[in-house]
């Protein structure tokens, strides 16, 4: 395998594998309904993960095309500097080298995230779950053929169709070199990874994503933003899990009300804490602990705050550190707000799908992390990359 692939050649790949996913969608298509037809599965996010219909086909393809038309991201100068001995130096992106994708359930995975992770001239390692089997074997047989079609040897593409205790020896003790591991998945894949990982993990972490409802704010617009964040695509990481409500909000008993009635009418269940007990159509939380979970369902924990300060309290409390949004006129409230949540990303006036890489602009993403180190929030192609510094001299010693 050589060292490294030119950008020609990432890019030439990328188009074939284009190129196949559009003439193979049958069989891929086809693979996805063994996987579903033999993992039988029953919880609701899940299924909209593993299944693969026409729409997650044209996104695989449109990632790829994309992918291709991006910059490269590799050899990007950062800096420079020349020495007062005239050594001149300065400090460029570089591949990581080989990366791990470990995930679950998403066979769009297999195409987006390794599209990503070889645009920045890396070797891929695939480790999909067992329930979403069949679909990326005959996807990676795509990128096999796509490599072959180009003249590159197919191992720059590889999946480990390993069983979780494989898995978890290859981690401890990698039978080849492994630069960077990136989990996709709950919180018990992640944590199964970075206990056993012998090498940086970057850590797409939960979403429990919250909406503040400020006293300033145009209750029209919460209605809405509440409502797509909510029930617009349950299995995402970015859709919403908690509402504060200021018990300033003019009417806010009226509001409530409303705000119910349209989540009920899309199947959600509301919980409520004790500040609205009493309250219809509603069920009180079991216990504070639910303010941490991330449902990944249809359902949705409301409770009143005293004023911005107790939201961003709340919020800094038990958010996962994926997305929060405030809705409100005061722009100075909004600049407070965003400025104190600790979270990836910070919204006003706008739902919390938005964090997605190609939402962002990025042209997809590979993952959204909640680390702060060495990206924070949707990792697209430019932040695949690691960097390398390159000095050149002329006998100078030091």
């Amino acid at each position: 395998m050589n060292t490294i692939l030119s950008i020609s050649q990432r890019n030439a790949v990328l188009l074939s594998m284009a190129k196949l996913v559009a003439q193979e969608t049958e069989a891929i298509m086809n693979a996805n309904k063994e996987d579903i037809a033999t993992f039988a599965v029953n919880d609701l996010a899940m299924f909209d993960r593993l299944k693969v219909d026409e729409d997650k086909i044209q996104g695989m393809i449109l990632s790829l095309e994309q992918l291709a038309s991006l910059e490269d991201p590799v050899g990007q100068e950062r800096f420079n500097f020349t020495h007062e001995n005239g050594l001149k130096i300065s400090n460029k992106t570089a591949s990581f080298g080989t990366v791990m994708i470990i995930y679950e359930s998403r066979p769009d995975v297999t195409v987006e995230a390794g599209g990503i992770a070889f645009k920045s001239g890396n070797k891929i390692l695939l480790k999909g779950g067992k329930e979403s089997l069949n679909s990326n074997l005959a996807i990676v047989n795509l990128w096999h053929r796509a490599l072959e079609e180009n003249e590159i040897d197919k191992n720059w593409v590889e999946y480990l169709n390993y069983n979780r205790n494989e898995t978890q020896v290859f981690l401890k003790n990698p039978t080849q070199k492994i630069d960077l591991i990136i989990p996709r998945g709950g919180e018990k894949l992640i944590a199964f990874v970075k206990e056993n990982a012998t090498c940086p993990v970057i850590v797409s972490g939960r979403g429990n994503n919250f909406v503040y409802v400020s006293k300033e704010a145009d209750k029209q617009k919460a209605f809405d933003i509440i409502m797509n964040a909510k029930v617009a695509k349950i299995s995402a990481c970015n859709a919403l899990d908690k509402v504060l409500i200021d018990s300033e909000l003019p009417n806010y008993h009226g509001f409530l009300e409303e705000l119910i009635t349209k989540l009920s009418s899309s199947n959600v269940t509301v919980l409520v804490d004790a500040s609205l007990e009493g309250l219809a159509n509603v069920n009180l939380i079991p216990n504070e602990e639910i303010w941490f979970e991330e449902f990944l369902d249809y359902k949705i924990v409301i409770g009143l705050v005293d004023n911005s300060e107790a939201a961003i309290a709340k919020i800094n409390k038990y958010c996962g550190g994926h997305s929060a949004s405030i809705i409100t006129s005061d722009d100075t409230e909004a600049k407070l707000f965003m400025e104190s949540v600790d979270a990836a990303a910070v919204y006003q006036n706008a739902s919390t799908r938005f964090t997605d890489g190609f939402q962002f602009g990025l042209g997809g993403e590979l993952a959204i992390s909640t680390d702060k180190l060495h990206q924070r929030g949707p990792i697209g192609l430019q932040h695949l990359v690691t960097n390398k510094w390159y000095i050149f001299g002329d006998g100078q010693i030091r």
